[in-house]
């Protein structure tokens, strides 16, 4: 877990957003983070302390020489830590973090603080635009701090733009990022995710069982460490991950121009789709009605595009990723479709299994590569999953690309 034991403080400075920051909390708690919270005396006007104290299980610090602070707090806390996020930080407080200014505990700490720094912008839309404002945020970005857009939309102040703090597990996502080691930083990572539909008439269609779940695992965890992610998905309910470009698309044809599209400037390629092999040869124009003959369902072989990837020139020292999803002869199978498709390597897992298959949490695949080897990873998350097929493919493009890259 990225965020097990990991030391954050939650800064909650003096706006109507403070509320969020207590989900916050509880979401980074959630998360296995240790939490401790500072607050402002303005925001102690919006949520009283005991809030933060009973979500956190540690004592709260809003005053500087309370009775039951110590006169070295600020620095413990802002030394000892791996992260703090100000969630809102107010137009007042980044001035005041732009300009060095330490008058109260949460400020002092900000300047005596040793760790990084995410900074979640919370304010009426015409101070979040004022110059003075974006000035202090660039000289802030300039530092070395991470500043999060504010979302747009209403306002409690009843105006329509930017200045709503972001969602709190948009806020966590962005902490993962900022704990997790950067070791993919400047890559271009595709992915296909999700299944593809074919119409068989304007209500009726052919997929299959495909949740997407292992690809979006995939773009979630490149991008949490620094990659540059292009997931490309067939219907499915499941969010995109934060920070990566998403492409959604529905049938075969469209999800193979987008790849086509994007496939050439990227370094590794993950095609986890589970795409239909045939569609319909001929789309109904009105729907078929159930009182009428059936017609018969003529089906036709769509576009094979991880064979297409595997037959085009990419990137120097790209590496090609193919997903064998079966039911029988796995291992056999699965490197007939290595061999046939030209891969760097495929993961295989048999979908038959209850804890394996479809629409679940958790894998277990076996890994073959284009050299003959293979290895049986045990059964984990997709996540867990996730992070241990970019560890396999970042050590095959190291030696493709001549690139000893990070270690």
């Amino acid at each position: 877990m990225i965020m097990k034991d990991k030391k954050i403080i939650v800064g909650v400075t003096g706006g109507i957003a403070v509320y969020k920051a207590a989900e916050l909390v509880r979401l980074l708690i959630k998360a296995g983070a240790q939490v401790k919270v500072a607050m402002t005396a303005h925001a102690a006007q919006f949520v009283t302390p005991l809030t933060f104290e009973t979500l956190s299980q540690n004592k709260v610090i809003v005053e500087m020489f309370a009775s039951a602070t110590s006169p070295l707090d600020h620095i413990t806390w802002a030394q000892g830590s791996d992260l703090i996020i100000l969630s809102p930080a107010t137009a007042n407080f980044i001035g005041k973090m732009a300009h060095g200014i330490g008058d109260d505990f949460l400020s002092t700490l900000v300047i005596a603080t040793t760790a990084k720094m995410l900074i979640c912008p919370s304010m009426n839309t015409q101070m979040f635009l004022n110059p003075a404002v974006q000035a202090n945020l660039e000289l802030l970005k300039k530092r070395g701090y991470t500043v999060m857009a504010p979302a747009e939309g209403e306002l409690a102040c009843n105006t329509q733009g930017p200045g709503r703090l972001p969602e709190p597990e948009e806020i966590l996502e962005q902490a993962r990022v900022l704990l997790t080691e950067q070791d993919l930083t400047g890559l271009k990572v595709l992915v296909t995710a999700g299944p593809t539909q074919e119409a068989i008439d304007p209500v009726r269609y052919l997929s299959n069982r495909s949740s997407g779940k292992m690809g979006y695992a995939l773009a979630r965890a490149a991008r949490l460490r620094g990659a540059e992610v292009t997931l490309i998905s067939g219907p499915t309910y499941l969010p995109p991950p934060l920070g990566v470009v998403f492409k959604n698309v529905n049938t075969t044809a469209e999800m193979r121009a987008e790849v086509l599209n994007c496939q050439a400037q990227c370094d590794w390629v993950f095609k986890a789709a589970a795409v239909l092999d045939y569609a319909p040869a001929e789309t109904a124009e009105q729907k078929i009605k159930k009182d009428k003959e059936l017609p018969p369902l003529k089906l036709t072989a769509t576009p094979d595009i991880l064979n297409e990837l595997g037959q085009t020139p990419g990137k120097k020292g790209r590496v090609l990723v193919g997903f064998a999803a079966e039911t029988q002869d796995l291992l056999a199978n699965a490197r007939a479709k290595l061999i046939k498709k030209n891969l760097d390597l495929i993961v295989a897992n048999d979908v038959s299994r209850p804890d394996a298959g479809f629409e679940v949490e958790t894998n277990q695949v076996k890994i073959l590569y284009a050299d003959g080897r293979h290895e049986e990873l045990p059964l984990m998350t997709k996540a867990e999953l996730a992070d241990q097929l970019l560890n396999r493919v970042k050590e095959l493009w190291k030696k493709k690309s001549g690139n000893p890259g990070k270690k």
